[in-house]
C-alpha cells in the first residue's frame, strides 16, 4: 500500500527540527538512537572501508565528526525517512519522544504538538500509549474517523449526568478505544446500565438489581414513555417512530451480545483475539447517543 503520511508532512516536521535546533537523537549517540529502530550491522555502508551502517557511523560522526552534517539523516537513502513505510516514519518521531531520549517535558511537548500538528493533515498522530517511571511513550495511529463526534457525546453526556463516576467512565471508554477496545465495548454497555438506573433513581423509581441490560433498557422505555405502544397511529411519522424505538431494544441487546463475547469483564482464554478499534468505535458512539436520547428525554418530560 502507497505511504499515507506526505513527502511534504514529513519535509514540513523535519525543517521544524532543523530550524528549532532540536537534536534528534537526544542524550544518546546518533548509532545508539538508530539501534533501537534499525540493524545498523546489517545495513550498507557509503564507504568502501567500512562492512556496514555502524562502522560508516562511527567514521563520519564519531571519529570525525564534521564530516556529515549533523542532520544528515534526513536524507540519507539508506533510511529513506522522506519515503519510508508510514510506520517506520512514525516509530522514528516516537523514538525522538522516548524517555530514553530525551527528558526535558516542555521539550518533549513542544515536538509532540508540531508533531501533531503536521500529522493531522494526513489524519494520523501521535498518543501516549503507556508510562515508564512516570514518563510518557507515544505510539503513531491512523486518527479514529469519528472521534471527535464521541468526544462530544461524552461532553454532553457529562452535563447531563454531572457525576464525577460517569465521567471517569466516559474518559476511559474515549482513551481505550484504539488500545484497549475490549475495555470500550464493556464500558460502553456500564454506561447504558449507569444511564438507565440514574433515571430510575432520579423520579423515585426502583429497578429490580437483577435485571439484565435488555430488561433495564425494557423498564427504561417504559418508565419514559418510549415504547411503540406509545405512539398514536395518528402522529405524525408514526411508523417511523415506531421503527426506531423498537430498534432501541436490539441495540441494547447487540452492545451486551459484544460486550459478553469481547468486552471486559469476563475471563479470555489464551486464544482470545478479541475486536479492532472501529468495532469498538461502534459500540462506544452507539451506546453515547443512546444514553444522550434517554436522558434528553427524562429531563425533558421530567
Amino acid at each position: 500500500m502507497p505511504n499515507r503520511i506526505t513527502t511534504i508532512t514529513r519535509r514540513n516536521i523535519f525543517d521544524f527540527i532543523q530550524v528549532e535546533k532540536f537534536w534528534w537523537a537526544g542524550r544518546l549517540e546518533e548509532s545508539d538512537f538508530l539501534s533501537r529502530m534499525f540493524d545498523l550491522e546489517k545495513m550498507p555502508s557509503s564507504d568502501s572501508r567500512f562492512e556496514n551502517a555502524a562502522g560508516d557511523i562511527w567514521q563520519h560522526r564519531v571519529n570525525n565528526p564534521y564530516d556529515w552534517d549533523e542532520n544528515w539523516i534526513f536524507t540519507d537513502k539508506r533510511f529513506d525517512l522522506l519515503n519510508c513505510d508510514d510506520s517506520v516514519f512514525l516509530n522514528f518521531l516516537c523514538e525522538m519522544l522516548h524517555p530514553i531520549v530525551r527528558t526535558e517535558s516542555a521539550e518533549i511537548y513542544k515536538l509532540l504538538q508540531i508533531f501533531n500538528e503536521n500529522l493531522k493533515e494526513d489524519n494520523f498522530e501521535l498518543v501516549e500509549k503507556s508510562r515508564i517511571s512516570g514518563k510518557p511513550i507515544f505510539v503513531g495511529r491512523q486518527k479514529l474517523i469519528g472521534k471527535e463526534t464521541i468526544e462530544k457525546k461524552g461532553g454532553e453526556l457529562k452535563q447531563i449526568l454531572n457525576a464525577e463516576y460517569v465521567s471517569q467512565q466516559i474518559n476511559l471508554m474515549e482513551s481505550s478505544i484504539e488500545n484497549s477496545p475490549h475495555i470500550s465495548i464493556g464500558l460502553a454497555k456500564e454506561l447504558i446500565e449507569t444511564c438507565c438506573k440514574s433515571i430510575f433513581e432520579d423520579r423515585m423509581e426502583t429497578y429490580d438489581k437483577n435485571w439484565d441490560l435488555t430488561k433495564l433498557m425494557k423498564e427504561t422505555t417504559k418508565l419514559l414513555k418510549l415504547t411503540p405502544e406509545d405512539i398514536h397511529n395518528e402522529a405524525k411519522a408514526s411508523s417511523s417512530i415506531k421503527q426506531i424505538l423498537g430498534s432501541l431494544s436490539s441495540v441494547v441487546q447487540g452492545i451486551g451480545e459484544i460486550r459478553n463475547e469481547y468486552g471486559s469483564g469476563h475471563g479470555k482464554d489464551g486464544k482470545f483475539k478479541g475486536l479492532q478499534p472501529r468495532h469498538a468505535k461502534l459500540a462506544v458512539g452507539s451506546a453515547s447517543t443512546l444514553a444522550i436520547y434517554l436522558l434528553e428525554t427524562h429531563k425533558l418530560r421530567k
